[in-house]
């Protein structure tokens, strides 16, 4: 029996090491790559370094930003479902991995009887009987075809794709922390100039009041500076509405309840650098989350494959008990009541009705259609670049010429000012150039706003931000 036991172990063991894994292997598919990311006006842009390999501590500088995303980190339920996501797929890693052992068990049985005193002795038998039996069992079916191995690769290709997307929601959570903060203080920014508007407005109107006392102003004077102070006025309930709507943004990003958002009494844009570094474009396959979640995908429908290939294959499947028993508990562990048995079967797939050759078609274009998403994410991603690119270009120049203008309608409101004070010039130049300066320090702000933006986009267009 021994002999007979070990040669079923030898011939295992020897088919396991000829034993193959069906299916493809898996090869990157060839994707072209530019040399160079398409800047502004058609410009080529390559660097040696990319501000996308810097964390984030080193691109937002701002203090009440960091402490932000410092908490999102810890408290956004996306951040939190996305890790809690992780957690499962490795449970299931360790579920198909576990068809690659035996499985084992250990049984064990006891039976006792007392009979009457007649009975038992009219049949010559004692009356009390006990019995019982110890076993241990081991199944197992060996992966002669690498069924198992390629949904061990398929499980491991999942995990690590869902390790990805948690990187690609750590990297989009911090865009849009900065984002809505920058949105945040631009509203501040915007109510600081309506709040100052409206300062100057009403000590026009106690001028013009004034003037109009003394005869060298009209009434219809106060009321046109009446207007301009009630527009401006009328202004600041509206952004009041819209700061606390965005402070309740951040919270729920922040995973917390409504409220207000601690941040400084005055806020001035840090000035941005004329250009940032992009890197090349062969490195944005390796740093970008959902590029490289989009590989996983790839090496899992590959190894998707494997299985369905496998599953034309026989299955040998293998059991074995051993143990020992008596008819009595005082003999239960005498050698002479050992056994041991092993079970070999083997089951060949004939005909599935097509469900076999169906589930590898199915297999084969789910692969192909994961090729092309693989390649569609690649081609997104150098389109988010070269649009963040231009962006971040184009609203430096805009900025810059709203700063020109802001300062052209400054001095014009104030040479306004003077020649109506003067007599020079009706008030309706007074209202005209107070106007345009108003709509021009507004559309600084704006500008300041969607060129901090601009970086943000750029750096997360290069995939900056889950490191």
């Amino acid at each position: 029996m021994r002999r007979i036991v070990r040669f079923h172990i030898a011939l295992t063991f020897s088919a396991l090491l000829a034993g193959c894994t069906v299916g493809p292997k898996y090869k990157r598919p060839d994707v072209p790559v530019a040399p160079a990311f398409r800047g502004p006006d058609n410009a080529a842009v390559q660097d040696s370094d990319s501000i996308g390999d810097l964390k984030w501590l080193d691109v937002f500088h701002d203090p009440d930003l960091k402490v932000l995303i410092e908490e999102g980190l810890r408290s956004n339920y996306d951040i939190r479902i996305a890790a809690q996501r992780v957690l499962e797929q490795q449970a299931r890693l360790g579920i198909t991995r576990s068809q690659m052992f035996p499985a084992l068990s250990l049984g064990g049985s006891e039976v006792g009887a007392r009979l009457p005193s007649g009975a038992a002795g009219a049949a010559g038998i004692h009356n009390v009987i006990a019995a019982g039996s110890l076993s241990l069992s081991a199944a197992w079916t060996p992966d002669f075809w690498g069924l198992y191995r390629r949904q061990n690769e398929q499980a491991r290709a999942g995990l690590l794709a869902q390790r990805w997307a948690q990187r690609a929601v750590t990297s989009t959570l911090i865009a849009n922390l900065a984002t809505a903060y920058l949105q945040l203080r631009a509203l501040d920014g915007q109510m600081a100039v309506t709040r100052n508007a409206l300062k100057v407005r009403e000590d026009s109107l106690r001028l013009t009041e004034h003037l109009e006392h003394s005869g060298a102003a009209t009434m219809s004077d106060v009321r046109e500076s009446q207007a301009l102070v009630f527009a401006a006025s009328s202004n600041i309930p509206a952004l009041e509405q819209q700061i606390q709507e965005q402070e309740n943004q951040i919270r729920l990003l922040l995973g917390r309840q409504p409220g207000s958002i601690t941040r400084k009494e005055t806020y001035t844009p840090s000035p941005n650098v004329a250009s940032v570094p992009a890197g090349i474009p062969s490195q944005l396959l390796e740093r970008r989350p959902d590029i490289q979640e989009a590989e996983a995908n790839l090496i899992a429908a590959n190894a998707a494959i494997g299985v369905a290939r496998a599953q034309f294959f026989p299955t040998i499947p293998i059991s074995g008990s051993g143990g020992i028993g008596s008819n009595s508990l005082g003999s239960l562990f005498d050698p002479s009541g050992a056994y041991v048995y092993g079970v070999g079967s083997l089951a060949q797939p004939l005909f599935e009705g097509g469900r076999l050759r169906n589930n590898l078609r199915l297999a084969k274009e789910t692969d192909q259609e994961v090729v092309l998403t693989y390649q569609q994410t690649i081609a997104a991603a150098f389109r988010d670049v070269s649009n963040a690119l231009i962006a971040y270009r184009k609203t430096r120049e805009y900025r810059e010429q709203q700063e020109q203008l802001v300062a052209a309608d400054q001095d014009a409101s104030h040479l306004a000012e003077v020649r109506y004070k003067g007599g020079a010039t009706t008030y309706l130049e007074v209202l005209t150039n107070e106007g345009n300066r108003y709509n021009a320090e507004l559309g600084l702000v704006t500008a300041q706003q969607n060129e901090s933006l601009a970086l943000v986009q750029l750096y997360n267009a290069l995939g900056g931000g889950w490191q």
